[in-house]
């Protein structure tokens, strides 16, 4: 135990460390912020990852805030960042005229070394700090932990995106000029130019990827750049213009006062209204090399419609807009991840894929109610196959003679049924009383006749669901389950036994399929639930 002079020698020096841990080291905190805190405009500056690890945690920085503090003192962007007009990779010199293009880094044009990017960010930032701060202005922290804290704010971010809305408006805006080289470039790696391709139009991700690759900035730097430059010079020119600061595109309240147009136009780059969809490429691989290696028809596929469907082309075509087979092979291939391509069709829980995103759309309250049960049991059968990989009907013979694919899909795209009714109203209970369940309470009217009205009503009008509804009792088949489709399919009774099947331990009793069935359905189809037990069940 510590006595007399050493004691208090101890207590000076960890008075000491304690003073150094929390202003040089830790640094003093900031406010603390609310748990809600959220925020469109976070930066998180981690530059120094580039040469090996960070030494201090990243600094979370709120560009709007800042923005808006330059623009109080009549300053801009500039402030902070340096022109780069000739020096930008990936982009065309002067494609916006009289736009200073500004660098995306702070007071500098690239990261030569380690200390002299730190050597950057503390002079400029420090210094601005203590100078408001000498003006008696409210201004940021000037120490280590002031800055180098990661926990100040949480995100609100949401990532930007060319959707078709957006598109047709920027078409809209350069409708006079027709310059589409302002945003459609590609490389030529011969002259080391830019230069405009017409008619092979795509979007910037195909080139411009998340990090920086070979000569092509990243999406973030491409973006923000051209972006950003070319809504400044029509501000400064008093013209309608897009957002220049980061709520602008980035936050989720900010996002939905973008206007959005009513009838948006459909974009053309030779794409055909209807296609064939083959599981080879006839120039590479010849139909007579395939023949017995094939075993399912071609798919009809509506292009047009399917267009209406989605809000960008990169929902399907993520990687360039040539079709799936140029890149997804039969056996697969090491350029698309090995994805052969049957599963780019058929893989579930992917939007990219035909039956994940018809799996999605089954998400919809109007669906789910009947879609939740089939989704678990995962059950398939040969006529949901049939229904895309449809038989050829006699009078289709001549197009498969003349091999006119665009043709023969056409035909057999026009030649589809869609089934928007159920049995005859008469052949319909309109009320159906369950008394398998009375003991406690009385017998529960079911009003059968209304809910299958509303199935009706709520799938009619849906291109999907009518086509992919074979039959007219198919839309009882979500509480029909197991069984065939009949106007008098058979009670649930003579399944699920009471209390239960003792030789069919994992199918549910009696009492907990209804209330299972009844009660999901409630749930995924956004349904008022019935309150308690009563709610269905009249007490005796």
């Amino acid at each position: 135990m510590l006595k007399g002079k050493t004691k208090y020698a101890w207590l000076g020096i960890m008075a000491i460390i304690f003073v150094i841990s929390t202003y040089c080291i830790g640094g003093q905190k900031p406010e603390k912020l609310p748990d809600d805190n959220k925020r469109a405009d976070i930066i998180k500056i981690d530059t120094l990852k580039a040469f090996g690890y960070l030494e201090k945690p990243e600094v979370i920085f709120f560009h709007d805030a800042h923005t808006k503090a330059l623009e109080k003192k009549g300053k801009n962007c500039s402030a902070c960042h340096l022109e780069n007009n000739s020096g930008i990779p990936g982009t065309f010199k002067d494609a916006v005229k009289g736009v200073a293009r500004l660098s995306i880094k702070f007071k500098r044009l690239e990261d030569r070394a380690r200390k002299d990017v730190m050597d950057v960010y503390h002079k400029f930032c420090i210094e601005c700090h203590t100078q408001m701060t000498s003006d008696k202005e409210k201004t940021g922290p000037v120490t280590c932990g002031g800055c180098h804290d990661n926990t100040r704010a949480t995100s609100s971010r949401i990532s930007m995106g060319m959707d078709k809305n957006l598109h047709f408006r920027h078409v809209k805006a350069y409708e006079k000029k027709k310059n589409c080289e302002t945003c459609h470039h590609e490389y030529n790696p011969v002259t080391k130019k830019l230069f405009y391709a017409k008619g092979k139009e795509g979007t910037c991700r195909y080139c411009h990827k998340e990090e920086k690759q070979e000569n092509r900035i990243s999406m973030r730097e491409a973006s923000h750049i051209e972006c950003i430059s070319c809504h400044k010079s029509l501000m400064a020119k008093k013209e309608p213009a897009g957002p220049v600061k980061c709520a602008g595109c980035h936050d989720p309240a900010e996002r939905k006062k973008i206007k959005k147009i009513a009838d948006v136009k459909r974009l053309k780059r030779n794409q055909p209204d209807m296609l064939l969809v083959s599981a080879f490429d006839e120039k590479t691989e010849p139909a007579s090399k395939m023949a017995g290696v094939i075993r399912m028809n071609q798919v009809p596929f509506n292009h047009k419609a399917h267009e209406k469907y989605n809000d960008t082309c990169r929902m399907c075509h993520h990687e360039s807009m040539d079709k799936c087979s140029k890149c997804h092979t039969l056996n697969g291939s090491k350029d698309a991840n090995f994805v052969k391509l049957a599963d780019t069709f058929h893989s579930f829980g992917n939007n990219r894929s035909c039956l994940g995103c018809h799996e999605l759309n089954q998400e919809d309250p109007k669906c789910a109610g009947c879609h939740v049960f089939m989704k678990k049991t995962g059950k398939k059968d040969n006529a949901s196959c049939l229904k895309c990989h449809e038989n050829i009907s006699p009078d289709m013979i001549e197009a498969v003679r003349e091999k006119d694919d665009k043709k023969l899909a056409v035909m057999m795209i026009k030649a589809r049924k869609f089934e928007t009714e159920t049995f005859d109203k008469e052949d319909i209970p309109q009320k159906v009383v369950i008394k398998e369940l009375v003991n406690k309470y009385q017998a529960v009217e079911f009003p059968h006749g209304k809910m299958v009205a509303k199935l009706v009503e709520n799938i009619k009008d849906n291109k999907m669901a009518t086509y992919f509804h074979t039959g007219k009792g198919q839309v009882c088949q979500g509480c029909h389950h197991n069984a065939p489709q009949s106007k008098k399919p058979p009670k649930c009774s003579s399944c699920h036994g009471k209390p239960f099947d003792k030789n069919e331990k994992l199918r549910p009793g009696l009492m907990g399929a209804f209330h299972q069935q009844c009660m999901t359905c409630h749930k995924e189809m956004k349904l008022d639930k019935p309150a308690g037990c009563t709610g269905c069940h009249k007490e005796k």
